[in-house]
């Protein structure tokens, strides 16, 4: 049975809400003319009494000036220059906002005027006179666009019909699903549900079931319905794989013929343990002159998978692989991202390169750019990386018996990573001098068993073998987008691909420096120069690291900042203090750096620009599809840490209040960066009011303070698999 039932409400004998329908009507159409008739029939109104009503409210708005009397008897909306175009945030308990560039502030949509708009639509609405002392309002007149027709939720069955109950709760409206379109789904299990229509008056849309996906709590299942709520895959169609399965591993000396060859130089890939792809490798080689030549690999994807085929249009439409917490699901088969176009050891490879020639001070003197053919010699995980840096010393494996010459390629490697860190640190201080932003965050981990069960939690730090792979990432990236964007490489301007990050929303700056005083910390503010907030901010997480409150300061920070996004309109990068910033390094995960790759190519060939709008359209979509996987990566990570603390409910464990909200308090514990609640109304010891300005919850008697920053011990009360929530006992406050 429905939670929400489908009937169309009168309260006694009076039309409820009868000013907001009529209105409503004449707002579709308002050109159109209306009589009492036509009203009626579109409410489905058919009695004397009620028809009645419908007269004379028609004649309270034409004596409010809200309708005009064009002919006797015949009504249309009194014409305003009040219709927007933009696009509904719902908020969880069924109202929304309206967003629209042309409007200063967001118009609230209260559920009645909604008019069946739902999360991310993009709709019209009309803008209401403002009343004095009252909110501006809004009215939704048509609905241009659906963000997404496709829900995940639990189907509950009746004898003739069900009803999907959506996971997520900005979903307000139970879909309603016939019998014929229930697809044998049983009662209770977990769907995909598919909004077919939604009839006049009806409160609930019409569906049918796309897929069962299994019982609610079930593993896979949670992990398909995060992926599907999110619009993403979770597996390739057959014919997607049928044709990656037809690619050739064999490269011809014709191919060879086209490319520059560089297997003769030492060259290795630096990835974590567990990597299947490795779409990036160096090359290390000292010059005649004692320079240094430093070449960044990249996988030629672009090679295989070609315009307009079946594996284009498919890693189009994904645009990015998705890290969940404990798979990837990969933006290419598997034929190929962990085949054909990963660089494997001891494989020769086609690559696209970026060859630089760089001095003892980290300056580029020369570079190169063009298609390669490479073989890799050995391949480290980032622990090995690390060990050789810090030791200064060879990884050798005991079990393997080295000839000369292999000594002598494992020699060479060693030396080219230290140097290659040693020019790495001197970049990464140069991008710092220049105003970078960095954020060293500390990422939780699960270890795994082999039913995917957690069962413990570890932190993953950045160190030095990460940072040398990220700096030379960085430097062929700007490189490459230097070369075509300033018009050094090339006569003018170009349509190319940038990672694009505006600068910072002062106001959210300053709200983050209101927060961050509370915790005895600082961040200076400078409207004038960049540099200076920049260096602030560093200064701020650098303060702020290894510390209880560090997460929540560093997600606050991250929160301040614009998000970067892909276009072909260049502003630069703030958060990196470059110019000139693209994606050139990973095409296996990413689809913008396919394009990157084609266009380089394209002008390399004395190519002439192409459009700019096809690119645009192709960025704003990656930059979509790139949220949307990050969205699911993070409710994957919650699942997982939900369904780890249910083997953990009676531990006491420390943890610092990271939100405070008008119902409760939101906790993260220290010791796993698990988060949760603890609900205003189960703390006991007074009666607690949000006081807004503070940042915290006061008691009315006590006077005492539960605000964001301090220390709690907190109880596991319950955990919810299906809505990714924690609810927490609170037991006392810690004063340090």
């Amino acid at each position: 049975m429905s939670k929400r039932k489908n009937i169309y409400k009168k309260k006694g004998n009076v039309i409820k809400d009868l000013t907001r329908k009529i209105l409503q009507i004449l707002n579709q159409s308002p050109t159109q003319n209306f009589n009492y008739k036509q009203i009626s029939s579109k409410l489905d109104i058919t009695d004397a009494n009620g028809r009645n009503q419908i007269i004379k409210k028609l004649e309270e708005l034409k004596a409010q000036q809200k309708v005009n009397e064009v002919e006797k008897g015949k009504f249309q909306i009194v014409a305003h220059n009040k219709y927007f175009i933009g696009t509904m945030d719902i908020t969880s308990n069924g109202n929304g906002y309206f967003i629209c560039d042309e409007l200063e502030h967001d118009i609230y949509i209260p559920a009645r005027n909604l008019n069946t708009a739902l999360n991310k639509d993009t709709v019209k609405i009309y803008l209401y006179n403002r009343k004095k002392n009252s909110r501006e309002e809004g009215d939704v007149v048509e609905i241009i666009e659906r963000a997404k027709t496709e829900f995940v939720g639990v189907l509950q069955l009746n004898k003739n019909f069900g009803f999907v109950i959506p996971d997520d709760s900005k979903m307000y409206a139970d879909i309603f699903i016939p019998k014929s379109k229930l697809k044998n789904a049983e009662h209770g299990v977990k769907v995909l549900a598919k909004m077919t229509d939604w009839p006049d008056n009806s409160k609930n849309p019409f569906g049918k079931i796309v897929e069962v996906l299994g019982k609610p709590g079930d593993h896979d299942t949670e992990i398909h319905s995060i992926l599907l709520e999110y619009g993403l895959p979770y597996k390739f169609p057959e014919k997607v794989e049928a044709e990656a399965s037809k690619i050739s591993f064999d490269i011809t000396p014709y191919e060879i013929e086209k490319r520059r060859d560089m297997r003769n130089v030492t060259t290795f890939t630096i990835d974590p343990k567990d990597a299947k792809d490795f779409d990036d490798a160096l090359s290390f080689k000292i010059l005649e002159n004692g320079n240094y030549e430093i070449g960044i690999h990249i996988a030629d994807v672009s090679h295989y998978v070609q315009e307009d085929t079946i594996l284009e249009q498919e890693a189009y439409n994904r645009a990015t692989s998705v890290y969940l917490v404990d798979r990837v699901v990969p933006m290419l088969p598997e034929v190929l991202s962990n085949g054909v176009c990963s660089l494997r050891p001891n494989e020769e490879k086609l690559t696209f390169s970026a060859v630089f020639e760089m001095n003892e001070k980290a300056q580029v003197i020369n570079q190169w750019f063009g298609r390669t053919i490479t073989y890799s010699d050995k391949r480290f995980s980032y622990e090995e990386a690390q060990e050789i840096i810090e030791t200064k010393a060879d990884i050798v494996s005991a079990e393997i018996s080295l000839t000369g010459n292999e000594y002598k390629v494992e020699q060479e490697i060693v030396t080219s990573i230290l140097k290659l860190d040693e020019l790495a640190k001197i970049l990464r201080k140069k991008r710092l001098q220049q105003g970078a932003i960095t954020f060293d965050r500390v990422e939780v981990k699960f270890n795994l068993d082999e039913n995917a069960e957690p069962i413990g939690v570890f932190f993953k730090e950045s160190k030095d073998a990460n940072k040398l792979i990220e700096e030379f990432m960085l430097l062929a990236n700007r490189k490459v987008a230097e070369f075509i964007g300033s018009n050094k490489g090339v006569p003018s301007k170009k349509t190319f691909v940038y990672r694009i990050h505006d600068e910072p929303n002062i106001d959210k700056l300053m709200s983050l420096q209101t927060i961050v005083s509370k915790f005895g910390y600082k961040n200076k503010i400078d409207t004038q120069t960049k540099k200076s907030t920049s260096s602030s901010l560093n200064q701020l997480l650098s303060d702020v690291h290894g510390k209880g409150e560090a997460n929540l300061i560093e997600t606050l920070t991250v929160r301040s900042m614009s998000k970067a996004e892909y276009s072909t309109q260049n502003i630069g990068h703030y958060g990196l203090a470059f110019d000139y910033y693209s994606h050139f390094t990973s095409p296996i995960r990413r689809y913008p750096d396919v394009m990157t790759h084609r266009l380089l190519q394209h002008y390399l060939d004395g190519g002439k620009s192409p459009k700019v709008e096809i690119y645009e359209e192709k960025c704003k979509h990656s930059s979509d599809m790139e949220q949307l996987a990050s969205n699911a990566e993070r409710d994957s990570i919650k699942y997982m840490q939900v369904k780890y603390m249910e083997n953990h409910k009676d531990q006491e464990f420390e943890g610092v209040i990271s939100g405070v909200t008008e119902w409760g308090i939101y906790v993260e514990i220290i010791e796993n960066k698990c988060e949760g609640m603890c609900r205003i109304r189960e703390i006991k010891d007074d009666y607690y009011i949000y006081d807004e300005k503070q940042y915290a919850l006061v008691g009315q008697s006590t006077k005492n303070l539960y605000q964001l920053g301090d220390h709690v011990l907190i109880k596991v009360k319950h955990t919810d698999l299906e809505r990714k929530h924690l609810d927490f006992t609170l037991l006392e406050k810690i004063n340090k």
